[in-house]
């Protein structure tokens, strides 16, 4: 890190969510009197924007364009989400700061907000996520589950668009044929619209969304809890992604770093995220298989639950088991031991197979000038 005095150089994505993100640790640091500069990068994970995440090629899609710029010394240090680090990276690299954790639930949004459980029978619904689309289907085999990618705000626009399409012609069929359905012209109407409403107004789809599951932090840092309806799925029965709702500073370990850990670490949450990681770690599964762990600090023990499940929802391994916080590491280790050998390497396994076969499949189709 820079010398005091000296102005510190954040990478970060350039997405409106990442800068929010990288926002917060660059106001936590300036309130430790040093000027802070936000860099953007440009990473593997924005610039194929077709694909989905499990899809991008190896964990850290998102993570190591950033890191690169801390490895060259371009930058001082790198802000991610946790859940997008892989588990393992560069030795001369560490977590500097684990800042206080905001919420790790998944939040299912509807036009209307309606639970999991109200959805119609065969309702579409929208995720990137093999996580979130092994546990919808765990609970409801009838959903159609499709690929949905793009930002928070993309993403809601897209569930949106069909809805808000609907009622606006719906009010300019009716002012055309003088029917004085509605007390307010479309003009009026659309003037009350948010801004996520007007770009959604104006939005193709190919797909007509009835929900989409997000992360319930991303919805709160991009600012739209006030314009979205979402139900909270509880984060020990669908289990969220391992570090999910955490950030993590990545610096070159040295005195950089130890100022980032004192200023922006807050030791609990570096505990549960670090249980959470080291049971994903020792099932292997990475971002390829729908893995779940999420940890909770209790006194001197951290609760933690994990779900492990074949791709389609049909079978899965889950358990919880409380771990002494002084063992922490070594215990988490052991708890995705037995998670192994009760079958989740097995479900894992078959997890990487499926991706193998998906990326042979793809290959072949562009060879083949499909």
């Amino acid at each position: 890190m820079t010398p005091r005095g000296q102005t510190l150089r954040l990478a970060t994505r350039g997405s409106d969510l990442a800068l929010r993100q990288a926002g917060e640790v660059r106001a936590a640091l300036e309130s430790s009197r040093r000027d802070v500069e936000l860099v953007e990068v440009e990473t593997r994970g924005d610039q194929i924007r077709d694909e989905l995440i499990h899809r991008l090629g190896k964990t850290g899609a998102f993570v190591r364009s950033l890191d690169e710029q801390v490895l060259d010394g371009s930058v001082d240090a790198a802000v991610h989400s946790m859940k997008d680090m892989p588990t393992e990276f560069p030795p001369d690299l560490v977590v500097a700061g684990v800042p206080a954790r905001a919420s790790a639930r998944d939040v299912l949004v509807t036009p209307d907000g309606a639970p999991l459980a109200d959805l119609p029978s065969g309702a579409t619904v929208g995720t990137g996520s093999l996580r979130r689309k092994a546990q919808l289907l765990a609970e409801r085999p009838d959903l159609d589950v499709r690929p949905l990618r793009g930002n928070v705000d993309t993403r809601a626009e897209k569930l949106l668009a069909p809805s808000l399409q609907r009622r606006h012609e719906a009010r300019f069929d009716a002012e055309e044929e003088d029917e004085g359905t509605y007390e307010r012209s479309p003009e009026e109407w659309f003037d009350d619209l948010s801004e996520l409403e007007r770009r959604a107004l104006g939005r193709e789809v190919d797909v007509e969304f009835d929900a989409i599951v997000l992360a319930e932090a991303g919805l709160h840092r991009s600012g739209l809890t006030g314009s979205l309806e979402f139900a909270q799925f509880s984060p020990t029965s669908f289990v969220p992604a391992p570090g999910q709702g955490a950030l993590a500073i990545t610096a070159l370990e040295g005195e950089g770093a130890a100022t980032i850990r004192s200023h922006l670490d807050h030791p609990p949450t570096r505990v549960t995220t670090t249980v959470e990681r080291t049971v994903l770690k020792h099932l292997g599964g990475g971002c390829i298989a729908p893995i779940g762990v999420y940890a909770r600090l209790r006194g001197e023990q951290v609760d933690v639950v994990a779900r492990v499940l074949s791709t389609d929802g049909t079978e899965e391994v889950r358990e919880s088991r409380s771990l002494p916080v002084e063992d922490h590491h070594t215990a988490a280790r052991r708890f995705a031991e037995d998670l192994r050998e009760r079958g989740a390497a097995d479900l894992v396994d078959a997890a990487r197979e499926e991706a193998d076969a998906d990326e042979r499949d793809t290959a072949a189709r562009e060879d083949g000038g499909e």
